[in-house]
C-alpha cells in the first residue's frame, strides 16, 4: 500500500480539501479568520500507511522512519518554491520538556534537519537555516485527542513563546510539524513568531487530516486516534522495512546542524 497522496482541489491558505474547485479558493475557517501564516502545505493524507508511519516514529521510537518520511517533506517543502524567499529560518514546532525527555525526541526536528539534508542537493540556492532552539513551548498541553476545533484553540492559547526575538525579527520562517489537523497549533506557533517579529510564516507538514469531507461525519472521524507514548529499544525487522528507504543508510539526523538563538 503506498502512502496516500493529497490530490484535488485544496485552500491555498491551510490545505484542507475543498469541495469544488471554483472560487473562492480559500476554506471557510480561512475566510471567516485567516491565519497568521502565508500558506500551509503537505505532502500526503493522515490516513494509512501515512498515519502508520508517523506512529512509527512517535510511538515506537523507530527514529530511521524519520530519513523517508523527510524526503516527503522536503517535496512538500518544494511546493512553496514559487512563493516562498529563498533564504528561511527552519523551526520545528517544539515539544514541551517533560514530553520531550519522556519521548527521547522531538519528530518534528528529526523531519526538518532530514529534509532539509536532501533540499541542500536538490535546490542548492535555498538557504534554510535549522533553527530547533527558536521556538519553545512554554506550557504543557493537553492532548488535543478528542477536542472540538474551539477546545483545541484554547488548548494551545498562548503555548508558545521565542527564545531570541532578535533572531526572527524580519526573517522568513518555515515551520515544521509532522501533521496538521485543525490548525490550531500551526497557528499559534505562527502566531508567536509574527509577534516576535518574524516577517513571514510559511508551514509545511507530512500529513494533513480532511477536516473539511470528516467534520460532517463527526469528530471521531477525522482525529488522530490515541496512542499512549511508548519507547522501545528496538522495533520489530518487519517495521524497519516496511518504512524505510533502502537508498539511505546513514543516520536520520543531520550531523553539525546550525542552529539558532540557541
Amino acid at each position: 500500500m503506498e502512502f496516500p497522496l493529497q490530490s484535488g482541489p485544496v485552500c491555498v491558505r491551510c490545505g484542507d480539501t475543498l469541495e469544488s474547485p471554483a472560487p473562492p479558493s480559500l476554506c471557510r475557517a480561512c475566510r471567516l479568520a485567516p491565519p497568521p501564516y502565508e500558506r500551509a502545505v503537505a505532502y500526503g493524507i493522515y490516513d494509512g500507511r501515512m498515519r502508520e508511519a508517523i506512529h512509527a516514529l512517535k510511538y515506537d521510537g523507530l527514529q530511521p522512519v524519520a530519513q523517508r518520511l523527510g524526503g516527503m517533506l522536503a517535496e512538500a517543502i518544494v511546493q512553496l518554491a514559487r512563493e516562498a524567499p529563498a533564504e528561511m529560518l527552519v523551526v520545528p514546532v517544539p515539544l514541551h520538556r517533560g514530553k520531550r525527555a519522556q519521548r527521547g525526541f522531538n519528530q518534528a526536528r528529526l523531519l526538518a534537519a532530514e529534509a532539509l539534508r536532501r533540499l541542500a542537493g536538490s535546490h542548492p540556492h535555498w538557504h534554510l537555516t535549522l533553527a530547533a532552539r527558536t521556538l519553545l513551548r512554554q506550557r504543557a498541553t493537553e492532548s488535543q485527542f478528542g477536542l472540538s476545533p474551539h477546545q483545541r484553540r484554547l488548548n494551545v492559547r498562548g503555548a508558545f513563546t521565542v527564545s531570541d526575538p532578535d533572531a526572527v525579527a524580519g526573517r522568513a520562517i518555515l515551520l515544521i510539524d509532522d501533521i496538521l489537523t485543525t490548525g490550531a497549533t500551526a497557528r499559534a506557533a505562527a502566531r508567536a513568531l509574527r509577534r516576535a517579529g518574524a516577517a513571514s510564516v510559511w508551514v509545511a507538514t507530512l500529513a494533513r487530516a480532511r477536516r473539511g469531507a470528516a467534520q460532517q461525519q463527526g469528530m471521531a472521524a477525522w482525529q488522530p486516534e490515541h496512542v499512549p507514548e511508548r519507547k522501545t529499544d528496538a522495533a520489530p525487522a518487519s517495521m524497519h522495512d516496511r518504512f524505510m528507504d533502502s537508498s539511505h543508510g546513514q543516520s536520520s539526523f543531520q550531523e553539525g546542524e546550525k542552529d539558532v538563538a540557541g
